[in-house]
Parts: C-alpha cells; structure tokens; sequence
C-alpha cells in the first residue's frame, strides 16, 4: 500500500476518503515526493482527487513537456510521438480523476494517481507502447530498473499482497506475489538492491512500524507463469 494515506491521516488506496527500455528517456527525473512533500501539499484538500490536483501542480513544472492540464483532460506526451488523454468525469457517485504523480526515466513510464468516486489507485502508462496496467497502490522502481514493487496492505478492502512487476519491451507483467501470514494494518516497500525489498509493516497502527527483507529468490514467493 501506498503510505500517502498514512502520512496525512487518511485511509489507505481504496477505502473511503472520509475514513481516509525500450526507449531512451526525455525528461529529467522529478525528485521522487517526500513525505514532507506530500503532507504539506494536500493537508486541507477536500478529497482524494483534490489531493491529486495538488501533487499534479508540484510535478507539472518539474516535468517540462511530459504532461499538460487541459480543463478536465491530462495530456501525456508519447514516445516517440503522439499523446494520450485521460479525461476526469464528474459524476457525482462514481467520478473518476487522473492526475500525473510521477515519471520514471528509466522505463520512459508515467505514474498516475487515479480515483474513483471515494476510492484511489494508481495506473503505470508504458510511454513507448501507450499501455497502461492499473495498480492498487504506487509502484516502486527497482535499481536496475528491470521491476517494481507495489505493497497492497491494510486493514480492510486491500488484496494483502506484495507483488513484484516485471519490466519489458511490451509492458508490464505481474512476477511474483507474497501474503504476510499475520495481519498487518498497513505496509511499504523500497528496494535494497535489485534482487531485495525491504518491507515496512504495522501490526497496530498505534505501535512503531518493523521491517523485514524478502529476496526475490525466497521460495515463499508465488511465482506467476508468463
């Protein structure tokens, strides 16, 4: 799971608001966002898609031509032309807004943050494909650049499961997947090499946060079949 939730005292992606290489890359990388980064732009937002907007605001200018905001539709440049568009709905009960998050030069892919009526995700759009896989939490580029991680974990309405990506020319391809054993009220993931992710957990969210490292090779992995 992602820990913007966590950072501004909401629910973690997807539960309520109110219970809150194929290419060479065009784009300097923006500084991935910090936690200080993330509370002090969204405390006070009205809602997740707000928050969205936000953090869009603070990525656009540090991503000159990547991404426009045109009223309702976020503009994605292409490589190595074109665009793509993703246009917010309004509807009352099931809106949906997409705003740019981040950029990952090393893949040449954007991260979106995504919602959906009180509901939030994220997406990773493959800029020289245009495809685009939908993701319950934000993903976590490894060093080599080869995967991402995503850690979907909480208390309620979460799939309690660490998955690893696999990176290629055609998109992306879900690798490998873990479910902790015990319950866990909320969990992170960053990588310490290429082959190992440290992984950050709550048992009780009032209680300081462990972390424990699982190596790609560690057979308690559910490997996925091509």
């Amino acid at each position: 799971m992602s820990r913007i939730a966590t950072t501004l005292g909401l629910s973690p992606a997807r539960r309520a608001w109110g219970a809150l290489f194929c290419c060479l890359p065009l784009f300097a990388q923006a500084a991935p966002l910090t936690r200080a980064e993330i509370e002090a732009t969204c405390t006070g937002a009205e809602d997740a898609a707000h928050c969205g907007r936000l953090i869009e605001a603070l990525q656009l200018p540090r991503l000159p031509g990547l991404a426009r905001r045109n009223g309702n539709g976020l503009i994605v440049s292409l490589f190595p032309s074109g665009s793509t568009t993703f246009t917010d709905s309004d509807d009352p009960v099931n809106g949906r807004s997409y705003s740019l998050w981040d950029y990952f030069d090393g893949i040449n892919s954007v991260v979106l943050y995504v919602t959906v009526g009180d509901d939030a995700s994220f997406a990773l759009l493959q800029r020289a494909t245009g495809r685009l896989v939908d993701l319950p939490a934000e993903p976590r580029l490894s060093p080599d650049r080869q995967r991402f991680a995503v850690a979907d974990v909480c208390a309620q309405h979460c799939g309690n499961e660490i998955a690893v990506w696999r990176v290629t020319r055609d998109g992306f391809r879900k690798e490998l997947r873990w479910t902790p054993a015990a319950a866990w009220a909320d969990a992170g993931v960053t990588w310490r090499d290429a082959d190992t992710l440290a992984i950050e957990f709550n048992v009780d969210p009032a209680s300081a946060p462990s972390t424990i490292a699982r190596k790609l090779t560690d057979p308690t992995w559910t490997r996925i079949a091509p």
